[in-house]
């Protein structure tokens, strides 16, 4: 007896999930026929086929996107360029257009109380480079001679004015040409200093 009872203890032990399951054991569970498993596929198709309809469109808007902001970036540079150039040939035609006073209201100015800037006009650029080679004669008076220049540009030259100085005390020739200093013939450029070179 005790023999057949330790015979069927294993068949006893075996558990639910040892057994292989089918739908015979869950009542109300049919496995789907083929057409069912066609139809499901066809389903999972179709969306997958919607999914890459709008991948295709996410990347077609993406590349339109970048193309309008170098387009963005292009045309702000370009009005950053005209801005500069309007700027520069605004101060030459003042350079080059400046009003001329008679000869006799000339000669009759009467300088009262503090000195003012006055505003010559030449007939030719020539002798305007002329008059300004001869400026240095000016020094140690109450004179000079600058040229005259937008807000913009000479707040730009008060900005490079003490960096020049600073090179022509280490015994370097530095010249200021309009908004540009130039270092023994070089362009003197700074990200920080000259944020307009860039």
């Amino acid at each position: 007896m005790k023999k057949a009872e330790s015979a069927s203890s294993p068949a006893k032990s075996e558990t639910l999930s040892s057994k292989r399951c089918c739908p015979a054991d869950f009542p109300g569970t049919t496995l789907p026929a083929g057409k069912d498993i066609a139809d499901i596929l066809e389903s999972i198709d179709k969306r997958l086929s919607s999914f890459d309809a709008r991948l295709s469109l996410v990347e077609i808007l993406h590349r339109k996107f970048k193309s309008l902001r170098e387009s963005l970036e292009f045309s702000q540079q370009q009005v950053e360029t005209l801005t500069a150039e309007n700027e520069v040939s605004r101060w030459r035609r003042r350079r080059d257009h400046g009003e001329k006073l008679p000869e006799d209201t000339v000669k009759n100015i009467a300088a009262t109380g503090r000195p003012r800037p006055t505003v010559a006009k030449f007939g030719h650029f020539k002798q305007k480079k002329q008059v300004k080679s001869r400026s240095r004669e000016l020094k140690r008076t109450d004179f000079s001679v600058n040229g005259q220049f937008p807000k913009e540009m000479l707040e730009r030259r008060r900005i490079l004015f003490p960096i020049r100085r600073g090179f022509i005390q280490k015994g370097s020739r530095a010249v200021i040409a309009v908004d540009r200093l130039y270092v023994d013939g070089q362009l003197y450029r700074d990200p920080d200093i000259t944020p307009w070179l860039y």
